[in-house]
């Protein structure tokens, strides 16, 4: 197939846009590089540096592209800015899918696969938490891909547009290269090996009393390329499964601790660890049931041990200080 992969040069659309040329597909990938770097484009695939909000830039590359099927990644992700800007939230996430959408449906082509995120969630009311688990977001960034999913299911019934939707947890780890390079870094394992890097002055925990077995949040952390290979097996199932949405995690969680133990392990550094307050809305766990990804299609993660996905990311760290721009 040729696929359009928006958002491609940024942290998990890239490594997706490496495993589909690995699987031979063709890539063109969309992106503005406001948060994705242009090195992180692999090898084989064209870049096309644009905004999915844009409507002349999104009929140009479907004009010359005679895409297969669309994955998008495009979007502003940032929790917590989420909260205090949601306008741009809304209008990256929601209104530039639309154009997408609108984009797709002149140009004749009618297979997506949507990156969604667990926030659609909100504060589990049990876990691990499954799909049909209720829906009430506590950020915009959330809330956007929520609103979404829900418009895919519109266009689904009226255009026949065919749609596979993942929500996925805790990305983290490295692959073919490419690792987490955010700006500002607002992810626990990046952080904390930046901390293991150099002089530092150790890592803060935000908050060890919550009702976990050692009183830190608890996360379930899914290897950036386990994610990348459920969205390329979703292309094969876009006919028979149209509308699905998979949860996408390990189906356990490790805590805060659990985190900075292993980064102690990995990297040899011995971390010193500072307790702050909780953030607001903060859950004590977020746990995903993978089952239905796991038995609907096949997925069967390969990176299903922390020390692993922090032991790619240290070694992707090790080569890249500052991250991309600084390779040794």
């Amino acid at each position: 197939m040729k696929v359009l992969v928006t958002g491609g040069a940024g942290y998990i659309g890239s490594v997706t846009a490496r495993r589909l040329l690995a699987e031979g597909h063709g890539v063109v990938v969309l992106d503005n590089l406001s948060q994705g770097h242009r090195e992180g484009v692999p090898e084989g695939a064209e870049l096309v540096v644009g905004d999915v909000c844009d409507a002349a830039v999104l009929d140009k590359v479907f004009a010359q592209g005679d895409f297969d099927a669309v994955m998008h990644f495009a979007a502003d992700s940032v929790v917590s800015s989420s909260m205090t800007d949601p306008q741009r939230y809304f209008r990256t996430n929601v209104t530039g899918g639309l154009a997408l959408l609108d984009a797709m449906l002149r140009h004749g082509t009618k297979r997506l696969v949507f990156s969604s995120s667990a926030a659609v969630y909100g504060t589990p009311e049990e876990i691990p938490i499954r799909e049909d688990h209720s829906k009430e977001p506590v950020n915009s960034y959330g809330e956007s891909k929520w609103l979404f999913e829900r418009i895919l299911k519109w266009y689904g019934r009226a255009y026949q547009l065919l749609h596979i939707s993942f929500r996925y947890f805790n990305a983290a780890g490295a692959a073919y290269g490419i690792g987490e390079d955010h700006r500002p870094e607002t992810h626990l394992i990046p952080n904390v090996l930046r901390a293991a890097q150099g002089p530092s002055n150790g890592v803060t925990i935000f908050g060890n009393d919550f009702p976990t077995s050692d009183g830190t949040c608890v996360r379930d952390y899914v290897h950036v390329d386990d994610i990348a290979a459920a969205h390329v097996l979703a292309l094969g199932h876009l006919e028979d499964m149209s509308g699905e949405v998979f949860n996408l995690g390990l189906g356990r969680g490790y805590s805060v601790q659990d985190v900075v133990d292993v980064t102690r392990q990995v990297t040899g550094v011995n971390l010193p660890v500072h307790v702050g307050p909780r953030r607001p809305g903060d859950p004590a766990a977020l746990v995903a049931s993978p089952e239905r990804a796991r038995n609907l299609l096949g997925w069967r993660p390969q990176h299903t041990e922390l020390i692993d996905i922090i032991g790619s990311a240290w070694e992707w760290r090790r080569r890249h200080l500052d991250g991309y721009g600084s390779s040794l």
